[in-house]
């Protein structure tokens, strides 16, 4: 079953809750299974800091997944696992997302159907992928300086490195000004480089590539509140 709603929910936990952080990481995708309204899951980590790069963060989570509507995603929001999150957090952000381009799968499956159009306003970018052994070394010696990049991008609102294992199932997660903006990074640089090189070398066994409409943004991530940077 396909999700119509996304949600992307990062969490950065506060140092005395570090262990159960790692904890929920590690158990999550069982307790996420039972959430009503879910169509897909994935717990993941993420690089140091909450950013890009192979060393792993023991103090940031993320959370991505599908609903069928956004009273599921709204009510698992307002659940006693958020509630477990919250409580547990320096700091949470969570935003909702309706996929207006999608291409590849994630677990064999296809998280989220397509139900908008491209909009003239914010963007959100999910890639996905997950990466050959062969072809490892490769894939991180052009995400590297491509993952720095994006960061300093010039529109770049909000931007995390995840990953459901290290080194071998990575995704990045972006929000921009507009399409215009992602486009400018995503054509320029390292990270068409790397765009490049992972076609042409086959770095990926699977992959997703997709894009938001994103809304409905709640906290702060790494000291950034979206709904500030877009003002």
């Amino acid at each position: 079953m396909q999700g119509n709603v996304g949600l992307m929910l990062l969490v950065e936990w506060r140092p005395g809750a570090r262990a159960r952080g790692f904890a929920r990481l590690a158990l999550g995708g069982g307790r996420l299974k039972r959430v009503p309204g879910l169509a897909f899951a994935k717990s993941l980590g993420t690089g140091e800091g909450g950013g890009f790069g192979l060393a792993p963060s023991f103090s940031h989570h993320g959370i991505f997944a599908s609903f069928a509507d956004d009273a599921a995603a709204d009510a698992f929001l307002e659940s006693s696992l958020v509630d477990a999150y919250r409580a547990d957090s320096v700091a949470l952000f969570s935003l909702k997302l309706r996929a207006f381009s999608a291409r590849g799968r994630w677990a064999g499956r296809e998280p989220l159907a397509v139900t908008a159009s491209a909009p003239s306003g914010p963007v959100a970018a999910l890639t996905r992928g997950a990466i050959r052994p062969s072809r490892a070394f490769a894939f991180w010696r052009h995400a590297t300086p491509s993952h720095r990049a994006v960061d300093r991008a010039d529109g770049c609102l909000l931007s995390a490195g995840l990953g459901e294992a290290p080194l071998f199932r990575q995704a990045t997660f972006s929000v921009w000004r507009d399409a215009a903006a992602m486009d400018a990074y995503a054509r320029t640089g390292a990270h068409r480089e790397a765009i490049r090189a992972a076609s042409a070398e086959g770095h990926f066994s699977e992959s997703l590539f997709a894009r938001f409409v994103p809304y409905d943004a709640r906290g702060t991530w790494r000291g950034r509140s979206l709904m500030q940077e877009a003002a």
